[in-house]
């Protein structure tokens, strides 16, 4: 026999909950894999127990901790050679800091940046450039101006028609 319980009336049947969705509620998100090259957070990482032979390219920012040979050619986004980073490549990119060693040729349209423990033996074309107290650098550098061909056509008079 059912009996009430003492702190209130039980309804025989009660009315039954909503079936829970599968995924996690829309305020508990799981985390998503990236698309790569949508956001600036995106980066690629080569280990310091990986060694690259041939041309890199692609469009997300790379660090290197590992060994490359050949090229690497990521020309919007960002090269990081960490302390551990041996890399024996030309580099173009937008921004290229180095804390390990590149024996190369390296272009950025945005800057370089040689810290404290990195080593550079090559020539460097970019905006702008950082060499920190310890670091070492080899090469010749070429400093190219951001909007040069702007100015140039900018002040070019047009022709005149009589």
């Amino acid at each position: 026999m059912w009996k009430p319980s003492q702190t209130g009336s039980v309804s025989p049947n009660p009315t039954p909950e909503p079936p829970r969705p599968a995924s996690p509620s829309p305020s508990v998100e799981a985390p998503r894999p990236q698309q790569v090259g949508t956001t600036p957070e995106s980066q690629a990482t080569i280990g310091k127990g990986l060694f690259i032979k041939g041309e890199i390219s692609g469009s997300e920012s790379l660090f290197v901790d590992g060994k490359i040979e050949g090229s690497i050619n990521l020309p919007g986004n960002r090269v990081t050679v960490g302390r551990n980073g041996q890399v024996a490549a030309n580099i173009t990119a937008r921004e290229v800091v180095i804390l390990g060693k590149i024996r190369g040729n390296v272009s950025a349209t945005d800057r370089v940046d040689i810290r404290a423990e990195g080593a550079l033996n090559g020539d460097v074309a970019a905006a702008r450039i950082s060499i920190e107290d310890g670091a070492f650098f080899k090469g010749g550098i070429d400093i190219k101006k951001p909007d040069s061909t702007k100015a140039v056509t900018a002040n070019t008079p047009e022709p005149v028609k009589v």
